[in-house]
């Protein structure tokens, strides 16, 4: 390998939940250190990482002394500030790189991004107040769904319109955020793409896995999806397009709708994905280490399925299923170190896998 980063090195990584968590034991097993960056204190990342820094992302100095460091920063959700980028940035590398993080920071961005390229999205429209919405409505109709363009996620900051009466009620819940109106696509099942894009520009995929949401949070991930040969090689060639188009360097999810017409994209996360959590039972080189292999400049790895998957996340009180769960036969356990069981969070997954 040449122009990797050397053994030692120390990866630095926004956020420090559970998928900071599963990237930094990805990093040791790979001879790297993290040093992880949370606002919150105890985040669950902390248990595996090498350091931690608890600071706001308003805090420059802390910002700088973190980027001075690692040798490079990655990140494991989307939301993070431009003046936080703009102080790392001036101190070291930032993959996934600032336009993959922008355009998927915003829902309406997104959307005209991936249409540029030639794929099909829902139908939208921009809805930031009552004359845009009542447009909006208009021309796209209902039922459909409002939704904030920034910072929403596991179906928080929605609202769904059944008839143009509920579009005041709809507006006045986004709380003068600025919001987007997507029309309701007809779709069989959502499945997603994990994939990977290097620094040399090699790009590797996973097997497309089929979701399951439940009050807007994934409960379920299957492995094989309900797809055609065609599909699946659709499904792969648009991920790898929208990889391509943003010289990503990384991993990201790929979410989308199985329809009569085609693949229709639901949204892209710049990031390693809840819907590929099931790789780290079901291939030898998983979402986590694909991704410290890409932006350390190591090729990447063979993606190949050995296992059929189930993955199952772990909420709330689901926790305390833990005993039963593990005397199942070839049920995989990832818990992810919370203390506190609470409704809607995530408090680990099960990957139940049936070798192939």
């Amino acid at each position: 390998m040449t122009d990797t980063l050397p053994a030692g090195s120390v990866i630095g990584i926004l956020g420090g939940g559970q998928l900071g968590r599963m990237l930094s034991v990805a990093a040791a097993r790979l001879g790297y250190r993290t040093h992880i960056y949370e606002p919150m204190a105890h985040p669950p990342a902390a248990d595996v990482a090498h350091a931690v820094t608890t600071a706001p992302y308003e805090d420059l100095a802390a910002l700088e002394a973190f980027a001075k460091s690692v040798a490079i920063v990655t990140y494991e959700f989307e939301n993070i500030p431009t003046s936080a980028l703009d102080a790392l940035e001036a101190h070291c590398p930032i993959h996934p790189n600032r336009r993959a993080l922008s355009i998927s920071q915003d829902r309406l961005i997104e959307k005209s991004f991936l249409r540029d390229l030639g794929l099909m999205t829902a139908p939208y429209a921009a809805a930031d107040d009552a004359a845009d919405l009542a447009e909006a409505v208009e021309e796209i109709g209902t039922p459909s769904i409002l939704k904030t363009r920034r910072l929403g996620y596991d179906g928080k900051g929605q609202e769904r319109l059944k008839s143009p009466d509920d579009a005041e009620a709809a507006l006045a819940a986004m709380k003068d955020a600025p919001a987007i109106l997507e029309g309701f696509v007809e779709f069989s099942h959502e499945v997603s793409v994990i994939a990977a894009r290097s620094l040399t520009g090699e790009v590797a995929a996973f097997d497309p896995g089929e979701n399951v949401h439940v009050g807007g949070i994934l409960s379920t991930t299957t492995v094989p999806a309900r797809l055609t040969e065609a599909q699946r090689t659709d499904a792969v060639l648009l991920a790898a397009k929208i990889l391509n188009a943003l010289k990503y360097v990384g991993v990201m999810g790929v979410e989308l709708f199985v329809t009569k017409k085609g693949l229709i994209v639901n949204e892209i996360a710049p990031r390693v994905h809840n819907s590929g959590h099931w790789t780290q039972n079901g291939c030898a080189v998983d979402q986590f280490e694909q991704h410290i292999r890409a932006i350390a400049g190591w090729p990447l790895g063979d993606g190949s399925r050995h296992s059929d998957v189930v993955m199952e996340n772990l909420i709330g009180d689901d926790i305390a299923r833990i005993p039963a769960i593990a005397r199942e036969k070839h049920a995989a356990i990832h818990l992810y170190g919370k203390a506190e069981a609470r409704a809607g969070r995530k408090m680990g997954h099960v990957n139940r896998v049936t070798p192939r």
